[in-house]
């Protein structure tokens, strides 16, 4: 886990960042685009990555508010096959 302290919230404010990982069917640069929008979407641009060098295509994600199931619902709704590791 990575803690952030967000300005604006003060310091006794912390954020607690969650890394997920996952492995995958997406393996090229067509399938990261047409799931781009969906984990833009949920997990926002730059909180996520798919290592399509790994045999296993790991999508790592990093989130303070979601869960494993929100990030395999979303990834199978754009379609592709998602179990988490």
């Amino acid at each position: 886990m990575l803690y952030f302290q967000r300005p604006g919230l003060g310091p006794q404010t912390q954020i607690v960042m969650k890394t997920l990982h996952f492995k995958t069917n997406i393996n090229c640069g067509g399938c990261i685009k047409a799931v781009t929008p969906t984990l833009n979407e949920q997990a926002g641009a730059g909180n996520w990555q798919v290592d399509t060098a790994n045999p296993d295509k790991i999508l790592t994600v990093s989130s303070e508010r979601l869960t494993t199931e929100q990030v395999v619902k979303a990834v199978e709704q754009a379609g592709f096959s998602i179990q988490a590791v």
